[in-house]
């Protein structure tokens, strides 16, 4: 008797572990209120409980994942269904398309927008380390990577070749002759199902209208081991990205299943989608159409003027060439109602280069950042305004975006991603919230902003000078992620040659010695204004600050510590005894040598990295090669070379010279 008790005890057990496992490898969302779903670059659960993946935002992507790891068995099958909507910006131009995705992360690392789907880049697209696999519904021609039309439906694995696509459609009875085309980019509601029977490696992708039964004929039936490519333990969810033409890709319902037929959706609780175009006219309007033309003829005078004033309010300059730029061009109409009329209230700061308002976008709600820059003289502008875009094709997440420009009269407008915790200047010197920035948001900080110079110098297609950096062009993010900004004096140059700038720009305390001789921006002269904003943000002084002691600029201030021994001094006193000791030197000490007065002597942005992130110990600075002389860069790739090439032939009274001139801009040695 207790061996039966026993043994129906285990049974129990056995079985309510099944079910327990049974509910985490199954699931379905008739909508998406309240769904615990992980989200990250566009997507979004609206009020209403539609999973929208991508919003009218250009160029980015949006993923969405099932929170909870699936345990794929070796003869794993699996069955998902899912409805979904693709809304065009405009209804007969298609752009890019979404997929459903198994992946072995939910952050898909490194993957691109465009025609990538948010799911793989140019170096890793086809890789079979990728462990990828995908149904896309795709809505471009992309020949590079073998679609078949605008308007298809494609199982991926690895990468965005498709092993086999189909056109988007279905089979209406029961057999292949009878095949009925779908446009994806209508905005209605469609219904996709996937079944994989993994032990006769048979893999189905059915595609029908929502109000339709599922058809029995799939659109793609083909057969396929995937044990390969799927993992145990993966993430299922959606992948979606836009291009220049936006789409917005919603899911209403999804189910899921392993090892079974994923349960049946529930139409009746699905959300609405968002209307699309306008309501239909009012039968009370037009039995009314002849008071209403009484009343216009009557205003017809007052109407007209009110236009000519707004047409001239709102009149835009736009030449020939500016068409080309259309996609990154706003109205001024479009920014005048998102600063409310550029209003002192939405004003965020002014310096000499224009006033800057904060903005809400009225089409889409986006927080923008508007800097309006006066711009008297035609001489240039369309140079200008095509390097403007070229810098708006930028993208790292430590550089702030440029999202377009407006031209009007005397003036020119520039739109940027909203920063909610403003400069990083202000956060330093303003009273009211110097208190609150710790050794470790300033050091992520620092690190943030040598990464995106790093990129700027060497991780773009073109080189890019910027000429003016410093803590006020350092803003930050509601997560205190710093983005480095203020485009307005950079310059672009192909990788190798040699920068013609002639004219000396930027903010005393951050040029570099050399300038005032060559005029020249270089890359060796943004790390010397790099440097500069290293020791402002550990000694929580401006570069050029009366109250340093002595009066010295705050470069030469530091250096005199370290020649005295005494360099920790320097620190915030607002920092208290808060930071990692190790840290605050390796910051001052790599200030020191990024504001040498020999250019050759200066690390690259590459090198700063590796010191930061301690892959390469920071080279022994001594007094004399603070002086004058050359660092002591044993092991340090990238200094042999000009070890080399600047050998002992030093000029010291032509460097006598620069270094009095410099002094005047920058407190050079």
């Amino acid at each position: 008797m207790p061996n039966i008790v026993h043994n129906t005890l285990l049974c129990l057990l056995f079985f309510i572990t099944i079910a327990s496992s049974s509910d985490d490898e199954s699931f379905i969302f008739n909508d998406f209120r309240g769904a615990n779903m992980t989200l990250n670059g566009l997507s979004e659960i609206t009020s209403n409980g539609l999973l929208r993946l991508t919003n009218t935002t250009q160029q980015q992507q949006g993923h969405a994942f099932h929170p909870t790891l699936l345990h794929f068995n070796k003869s794993f099958s699996f069955s998902t269904t899912f409805i979904f909507a693709i809304i065009s910006e405009y209804p007969k131009l298609s752009a890019h398309g979404f997929t459903f995705v198994l992946s072995p992360n939910t952050d898909l690392p490194g993957s691109l927008p465009g025609p990538y789907l948010g799911l793989f880049n140019r170096s890793n697209n086809g890789n079979s380390s990728n462990h990828v696999f995908a149904v896309e519904l795709d809505t471009i021609l992309s020949p590079e990577f073998g679609d078949i039309n605008d308007n298809h439906v494609g199982i991926d694995v690895n990468g965005l070749r498709s092993v086999e696509a189909h056109t988007a459609g279905y089979f209406s009875d029961g057999s292949n002759s009878g095949f009925h085309n779908l446009s994806l980019i209508t905005g209605k509601p469609m219904q996709l199902w996937v079944d994989y029977d993994g032990p006769n490696t048979q893999l189905n992708v059915t595609l029908s209208p929502i109000r339709g039964s599922k058809p029995v004929v799939p659109l793609m039936s083909i057969s396929i081991d995937l044990s390969e490519t799927i993992l145990d333990s993966m993430y299922a969810g959606f992948s979606s990205s836009t291009g220049s033409v936006l789409n917005s890709h919603y899911i209403l319902g999804w189910s899921f299943c392993i090892n079974g037929k994923a349960q049946d959706l529930d139409l009746s609780k699905l959300p609405s989608l968002p209307r699309i175009g306008p309501k239909e006219k009012s039968k009370v309007l037009m039995i009314g159409l002849p008071v209403i033309l009484s009343v216009v003829t009557l205003t017809a005078a007052s109407i007209i003027r009110v236009m000519l004033w707004r047409r001239h309010k709102f009149a835009e300059l736009m030449e020939d060439w500016e068409h080309e730029y259309g996609p990154h061009r706003f109205s001024y109409k479009e920014l005048y109602m998102a600063t409310r009329g550029f209003r002192e209230r939405e004003l965020l700061g002014a310096g000499g280069f224009g006033r800057v308002y904060k903005g809400v976008l009225l089409k889409n709600k986006c927080e923008v950042a508007i800097k309006r820059v006066s711009h008297q003289s035609r001489q240039g502008m369309r140079e200008f305004v095509a390097e403007i875009i070229s810098i708006g094709r930028l993208r790292h997440r430590n550089i702030l975006q440029l999202l377009g420009y407006c031209r009007i009269k005397g003036e020119l407008l520039l739109v940027y991603d909203y920063m909610s915790n403003g400069s990083l200047n202000k956060l330093l010197f303003d009273g009211t919230k110097r208190d609150g920035l710790g050794w470790s948001e300033r050091f992520r900080i620092v690190r943030g902003v040598a990464s995106g110079l790093l990129y700027l110098h060497e991780g773009w297609e073109q080189l890019v000078i910027h000429r003016d950096i410093k803590s006020s062009n350092v803003l930050l993010d509601g997560e205190m992620n710093a983005r480095l900004g203020d485009f307005g004096l950079a310059r672009l140059y192909d990788h190798g040659t040699d920068p013609q700038t002639t004219h000396v720009v930027g903010t005393l305390g951050y040029l570099a010695p050399e300038l005032s001789k060559t005029g020249k921006g270089t890359t060796a002269t943004d790390v010397f204004s790099f440097g500069a904003f290293l020791l402002e943000v550990v000694c929580g002084w401006r570069p050029i600050d009366l109250r340093v002691e002595e009066q010295m600029n705050l470069v030469d201030w530091v250096l005199d510590h370290w020649w005295r021994g005494t360099v920790m001094a320097t620190v915030d006193k607002r920092l208290g005894s808060e930071y990692t000791v190790e840290e605050v030197e390796l910051v001052l000490k790599l200030g020191l040598l990024c504001t040498h007065i020999i250019p050759q002597a200066r690390p690259s942005m590459k090198q700063v990295m590796q010191f930061l992130d301690r892959d390469v110990e920071l080279p022994n600075l001594s007094p004399d090669y603070m002086n004058v002389g050359i660092p002591n860069m044993e092991g340090c790739h990238g200094f042999d070379d000009f070890i080399m090439a600047y050998g002992t032939s030093l000029d010291q009274a032509s460097l006598h010279s620069s270094t009095v001139e410099a002094s005047i801009l920058s407190g050079g040695r």
